[in-house]
């Protein structure tokens, strides 16, 4: 399933503009998660509360708004939003202004998924940066307290399956309470 914003999205986006960007984030993840073994699933939360609101757009990043969407209730306790500047800043330095802060959030929750035993997974990359971001946009975020059928609801709406649904929200009980 892809949330992804809409754009020329392929496997390699950036092999002649910035060949480094992929090993860049890879080696900052890996770095992080010497640091603190929570990063991989930090990260990847990041990720999924960037994608489930507005496409995988890195709007959950932005801080310099009136209403931020990461200061929505939903959002309380995502983390991770250092390793991504700090991923930023690097990729800044070799390739100035050609990767997506959304590619980097992408990127990372693949390592991240890697690092934690998961399979490694080609990602396609050339997302834009969102330019809307509003706290009230995170009222779709699953919410832990939600009923199931809201959950259901809610990932149905983004074409996610039920399996789906149980794998990204952690609902272990989902299948006693239909």
């Amino acid at each position: 399933v892809c949330w992804c914003v809409q754009g020329q999205l392929k496997v390699g986006f950036y092999s002649q503009t910035c060949p480094s960007a992929e090993s860049i984030v890879t080696s900052l993840v890996k770095e992080a998660t010497t640091v603190n073994p929570r990063i991989p699933a930090i990260l990847l939360r990041l990720h999924f509360h960037d994608c489930f609101v507005e496409g995988c757009d890195g709007s959950i990043l932005v801080d310099n708004v009136e209403d931020p969407e990461r200061k929505a209730f939903a959002n309380q306790g995502l983390d991770g939003f250092g390793e991504i500047e700090t991923a930023k800043a690097q990729l800044e330095a070799n390739c100035p202004g050609v990767v997506s802060c959304a590619d980097i959030v992408a990127l990372a929750a693949r390592d991240a998924v890697n690092l934690s035993g998961g399979p490694f997974y080609q990602v396609e990359t050339g997302r834009r940066d969102g330019r809307i971001c509003n706290e009230s946009l995170a009222a779709e975020i699953p919410d832990v307290n939600e009923s199931i059928q809201v959950l259901k609801s809610k990932f149905m709406k983004k074409g996610l399956s039920d399996k789906e649904l149980v794998l990204l929200s952690g609902k272990t009980n989902f299948y006693s309470e239909n």
